[in-house]
């Protein structure tokens, strides 16, 4: 028996030891080629973060020593283990540190919002609502509750509408163990 391939490319992995005389089911999995200048990377996003992407946005591939700019092709319909595996194709002009089966990092740009006021993603702030979060006042002292708005969000910073000011210090972290006091005072 004779077995073609497609596409030329590299022999990555022979998954079955192949010899003169055994018989392989049809359709099984004997060995795995790689095109080196056609590699995709497979991206899981939690399921709550998912929601916003969609095919034909840019995702930034980190794989430790480059950054490599590709785009969505593929969106996995279903969910596993609270993730959504996402395909990104990649151009074909790769840095050295491109291989197959390397673990990386994707960050996907679902919109890009300049000059806006921003704030550190608070624990349990949600894009588009109403939270109440501690300042530290003017003085150092104090930390006084407050009110703010919050808009559009990312993985760590959430762009804040109304209730802080620039330059603002606040507590990210959670605080609602003092949910009864307007004001707690900083001691050193």
């Amino acid at each position: 028996m004779q077995v073609d391939v497609p596409v030329g490319g590299v022999l990555a992995a022979l998954d079955i030891p192949l010899q003169e005389g055994p018989w392989v089911q049809s359709g099984r999995k004997l060995s795995r080629v790689v095109v080196p200048c056609r590699l995709k990377a497979e991206i899981r996003i939690t399921q709550t973060q998912a929601q916003d992407i969609v095919i034909g946005q840019t995702a930034l591939i980190d794989t430790r020593t480059d950054t490599i700019q590709g785009t969505i092709t593929r969106i996995d319909r279903a969910v596993r283990n609270g993730t959504v595996t996402i395909d990104v194709t990649l151009p074909p002009d790769l840095p050295p540190s491109a291989r197959p089966d390397l673990s990386v990092d994707g960050n996907v740009i679902i919109e890009r919002l300049d000059d806006v006021p921003y704030v550190g993603r608070p624990t349990f702030g949600q894009a588009n609502q109403r939270v109440s979060i501690v300042k530290l006042s003017d003085d150092g002292d104090f930390e006084d509750r407050v009110t703010i708005q919050l808009g559009a969000s990312s993985v760590n910073d959430m762009q804040a509408l109304e209730g802080l000011m620039e330059g603002d210090e606040v507590i990210l972290s959670d605080m609602s163990c003092w949910d009864g006091f307007d004001r707690v005072r900083i001691r050193n």
